[in-house]
């Protein structure tokens, strides 16, 4: 497709995968899964749909020479460093600014470099099939996952009547995106039917992106038509470096997409997990007979149902089970697995401490 161009957002710090991961090294530089680096496999996998020259990877200004050397020095994907974290509303302006100077009538999937997608031929047509869809109507699309179990871990969007259905893929109008609900509150969306886990994906034309933050966030508008008259990269980094500071700090669900009525969802019918804790890992490392998940040089002796993930040297376990156990950057986590989410806790908490040399 001629217009289509791609944003990857890869801004995110990966607490929760720490100390494996740590923020001059956060998970989307890593290869936790795959073989080869998360950022890697979301450029990877754009093949076909769009162009690597119309790809764009938003992420933090300190990580963009890491990441040009994880792609190589011929490739053709875009890079724009973000001066300072401003969440997604901000960075799919700095994106839709770097497309809109490029290609007015482009058309943009919006992706995250921390996912996990299998089934490509089914991504690649959900990807094809928006992109085609948002050409030629005047809608904003978000991308919605069938849940497979009542998951307090993400958030979730409700749908409504149908809007479309072509070549096996359901798009729905949107009726509201939720926020995070307990279990109990879950398995209610699950037994209607209704509702899709929030994937964080979009797809929409830059004119429509444009118009909704006009409408909702003119800020945003005023400075991503700025930003597109910049006439070189030098120029255009210069005025993120000027302008990101002041900019408020907002999602692109709350910034417009709980806002606008023009939303349609598209269910995804591909598999997609977005690997958030050590335990949403699991599944995608090798195992033993006793469940155990490993990664690195590691032995066990009597132990079940553990991940262990030992990064440059031997890590051995000897009677445990249900823990997590990381060795990397010269620290060893110990983790009950059932408390994986509260390493970011942790993470802070080092990070506090002013005499901490740790690496976090």
């Amino acid at each position: 497709m001629e217009h289509a161009y791609a944003i990857i957002m890869a801004g995110g710090k990966g607490e929760r995968f720490w100390p494996l991961s740590t923020e001059k090294r956060p998970k989307q530089l890593l290869a936790l899964a795959g073989g080869k680096p998360l950022i890697v496999q979301a450029v990877e996998r754009l093949a076909g749909i769009v162009p690597p020259e119309h790809i764009l990877i938003v992420t933090n200004a300190s990580l963009v020479d890491a990441i040009r050397e994880l792609l190589g020095p011929d490739s053709p994907v875009g890079l724009l460093g973000e001066p300072i974290a401003r969440d997604t509303a901000a960075a799919i302006a700095a994106g839709g600014a770097w497309i809109q100077h490029r290609d007015p009538e482009a058309v943009c999937a919006v992706l995250t470099a921390d996912h996990l997608i299998g089934d490509l031929p089914d991504f690649h047509k959900t990807i094809a099939t928006g992109l085609d869809m948002c050409a030629s109507h005047d809608i904003l699309m978000t991308i919605g996952i069938q849940p497979s179990e009542p998951s307090s871990a993400y958030g979730y969007i409700e749908s409504g009547d149908r809007w479309k259905q072509v070549d096996g893929i359901d798009f729905f109008h949107a009726v509201r995106f939720v926020e995070k609900p307990d279990r109990k509150t879950a398995e209610g969306y699950l037994a209607t039917g209704r509702y899709a886990w929030n994937s964080g994906m979009f797809i929409w034309s830059i004119r429509q992106i444009r118009k909704a933050f006009a409408e909702f966030r003119p800020v945003l508008a005023e400075r991503m038509d700025a930003w597109s008259a910049c006439s070189t990269p030098e120029d255009f980094q210069a005025a993120l470096e000027r302008d990101f500071p002041a900019l408020e700090k907002i999602s692109i669900d709350y910034a417009v997409m709980e806002k606008a009525r023009n939303i349609i969802v598209c269910k995804g019918i591909f598999a997609w997990d977005d690997v958030g804790s050590w335990p949403a890992l699991e599944s995608h490392l090798p195992q033993d007979e006793a469940g155990n998940a490993v990664l690195g040089d590691v032995e066990l002796l009597d132990s079940a149902s553990n991940i262990v993930v030992s990064e440059s040297r031997l890590t051995a376990l000897v009677g445990v089970k249900d823990l997590v156990v990381v060795q990397a950057e010269g620290v060893t986590l110990v983790c009950d697995k059932t408390r994986s989410q509260e390493i970011k806790t942790l993470v802070m908490k080092l990070r506090a401490q002013k005499n901490r040399k740790t690496v976090v």
